[in-house]
């Protein structure tokens, strides 16, 4: 009788912890849907009145542009800043460098594993689109890919001036299952101009 009490305590400390690792997983899930679709509304609300908006009060991040990929159909924004705490919700633009769609050199990194799970899929000549926060569009093709060494110095890639250039980042190798390590996957574009 003993050892058959011990044995239904076990299942239902067993079953309970399953059930709250599940809902601790649900949990995770809803969160990011909810940034996802709150960093959006971010977005329309810059787009409208021309200022930045920040997803929720707390956020230390807000929206500053917004990538789109046609051959792949991906469409994200871009946040503000490229911290942990900033890439958790999306590619963040790099501070230092141009803003996204502007003259000059932007940099925008993501995670290998959520944002930007795609990057290996871009080839030389792809299209990419920057939509501004005057609701302008810049257009870009791809230009080249390269392996980089995150501990040593880097210059990137040798830019023509008066044009607007993009670099995107993530962690390489692309499927690893270990995170961070020193290498990072580059892929550069320039602005693509009509004649």
């Amino acid at each position: 009788m003993i050892s058959g009490r011990k044995s239904l305590l076990a299942g239902a400390v067993l079953t309970g912890l399953g059930a709250w690792q599940i809902l601790e997983g649900g949990w995770i899930h809803a969160k990011a849907a909810l940034a996802r679709h709150l960093v959006a509304i971010a977005w329309m609300e810059t787009l409208a009145s021309g200022e930045p908006a920040r997803p929720w009060p707390w956020a230390d991040t807000w929206p500053v542009a917004r990538l789109r990929f046609p051959t792949l159909k991906r469409d994200l924004p871009v946040l503000a800043g490229a911290s942990g705490a900033t890439l958790a919700f999306g590619p963040g633009h790099l501070d230092g460098t141009a803003a996204p769609g502007a003259l000059g050199h932007s940099v925008i990194a993501g995670h290998r594993d959520t944002s930007f799970t795609f990057l290996g899929s871009l080839r030389q000549g792809d299209p990419v689109a920057v939509q501004r926060q005057d609701g302008s569009w810049r257009d870009y093709r791809v230009t080249g890919t390269a392996i980089a060494d995150a501990r040593l110095p880097w210059q990137g890639p040798a830019q023509a001036k008066g044009i607007a250039a993009l670099t995107l980042v993530t962690c390489w190798p692309l499927d690893s299952i270990v995170p961070g390590g020193p290498l990072r996957y580059l892929v550069f574009a320039e602005e693509f101009l009509s004649r």
